[in-house]
Order: C-alpha cells, then structure tokens, then sequence
C-alpha cells in the first residue's frame, strides 16, 4: 500500500515510523510520503488560508496550493506504478470510521489523506478530485479536533494492521471489537495473562480448563455483557434473529428482551454492570 499525507505539519506524522505501522514502513509493505502543503506556496509568508465568503470567524484553506499539492503527490504515485488511488478525507462532518470502514480501506491499493486545519479546506477542492477518483470523507468521532493529522494517525493505524504481514498472527484481528462477522457489533470483552493470580485476584476459571467450546462460550457471554454495558445501541441495531440461543440467554439475564420478529429492547428494569 502506498500513502500519502499532504499536512502543514509533516512532523505530527513522525508517529508512523514507530511500532507496526514502523515496521511496515520497514518491511516495505507501507510506503508512506509526507509533504508539507506550504511547499506549494508563492508569497513570503507561505500562506495557506484566506477568510471564508460570507463572513464569519475561522480561516479557510486556500484552493491554489492543495490542488498544485495533490496533483504533483497523484502524478508522483502514478510514475512509481501506484494505481486506484483513494481521497480521504478526515473531516468531523464526513461518515463516521468503523472497523468495515477500515477493512474496505486496506483492500486499496492507494490512500492520500488531507488533513485539514482552521475550518477545513474550500469545498471546491473535494469536489475537484471527485471527478477523477473516489473521495471518502471519515470523521474518527462525534468532536472536533485542531487539525486532521489526528485523524491520519488513527485511520492509518486501524487500517495498516489488516495489511497482511504486518501482525504477527494474521488471526489476532478476527476477534477484535467490530470485527466483521460474530463481531460486528460486539465489543470485545476481558482479556487475561499471566499469572494466575495477582494482588488476590485470579482469572476466570474457565480459561484454564482446556475446554475450547466453553472457553468461546465464555467470551462471547462477556463481550455481550461489556457490549450491554457500554454500548447498548449497538445490541438495539442488531435483528434478534443474529444471536443463537446461548447469547439469548445471556441477553436475557442481562435485561434484553426481543420484539416478536424484530430486534432487542431493554427492560425498564434491567440494571446498568
């Protein structure tokens, strides 16, 4: 995969040469180019803002130097055989990032990121590069940030890791929280290592009888129970067909009930974990 990063602060993506996404880079399964937007700027002061039409506080990003910026980064990739580049765009008003999202992302071939700063970069230019390539506008969450670089080093993060080479075991994401499948909607629940015991506190007994079929059990009934706890709008999404008769059960316990044909509700009387 190849990625590029147009910032006016290249030295907030110094994180990507650390831990795996580091090792990638190192590997060569990541080829990452930071540029710095103000590269692409004719006056003194390397301006990269105007006031917005209309009026109103905020500065607005100008249209001259990322169009100049993003094309040399596009006909850059192209020469060095990259193809199907994708625009993304981090952006508290773009679809929200998910787990799907990521895994759609690390089947692409090529991502260039624009991350934005003041209140975000003139329309114009994502409705520029629409024409010619796909644009997927991501929020990392219902805030706003001082800048998307933020942005780039979550999404990167989330989608480098499914690159394949790049965990150790290419099954440790199967189980994650929103992993797609059994996942999808669950968080993950507690996990546990050694030793046995800690402070008087041991683990779950469960975990050390060798029993794989009750161990599975075991995780499923605790990611139901953390996912009731934390997040109980991602059990209302779900059909009540989804769930076998064990996570029924366990819903049950924990105040969930299902609609004939439709989906779970909780009961008044259910009790938060």
């Amino acid at each position: 995969m190849r990625l590029d990063v147009v910032t006016i602060f290249p030295e907030y993506l110094e994180p990507l040469n650390v831990s795996l996404v580091g090792k990638a880079r190192t590997s060569g399964r990541l080829d990452v180019h930071v540029h710095d937007l103000r590269d692409w700027t004719y006056d003194r002061h390397n301006t990269v803002d105007d006031t917005p039409y209309g009026g109103g506080p905020g500065m607005v990003m100008k249209t001259e130097p990322w169009g100049e910026a993003l094309d040399e980064a596009l006909a850059d990739g192209y020469e060095a055989g990259a193809h199907s580049p994708v625009l993304v765009v981090p952006t508290p008003s773009g679809r929200p990032f998910t787990q799907e999202l990521a895994v759609g992302l690390s089947a692409c071939p090529w991502l260039v990121f624009t991350p934005a700063r003041y209140e975000g970069i003139d329309r114009r230019v994502t409705e520029e590069y629409a024409t010619r390539l796909r644009v997927v506008e991501v929020s990392i969450g219902d805030y706003v940030l001082a800048g998307g670089e933020a942005a780039v080093l979550v999404i990167t993060e989330a989608v480098a890791r499914l690159l394949p080479g790049v965990l150790g075991n290419a099954a440790s994401h199967q189980d994650d929280s929103f992993a797609p499948g059994a996942m999808a909607n669950l968080l993950e629940g507690p996990v546990y290592t050694k030793p046995p015991e800690w402070r008087g506190r041991s683990i779950p007994e469960v975990l050390l009888s060798g029993h794989h079929g009750r161990i599975a059990r075991w995780r499923r009934d605790e990611a139901l129970r953390r996912t009731a706890a934390h997040r109980p709008d991602l059990i209302e999404r779900w059909e009540a067909s989804a769930f076998d008769k064990k996570d029924r059960e366990m819903l049950s316990i924990l105040g969930w009930s299902p609609e004939p044909g439709g989906r779970f509700w909780r009961r008044p009387e259910a009790v938060e974990e």
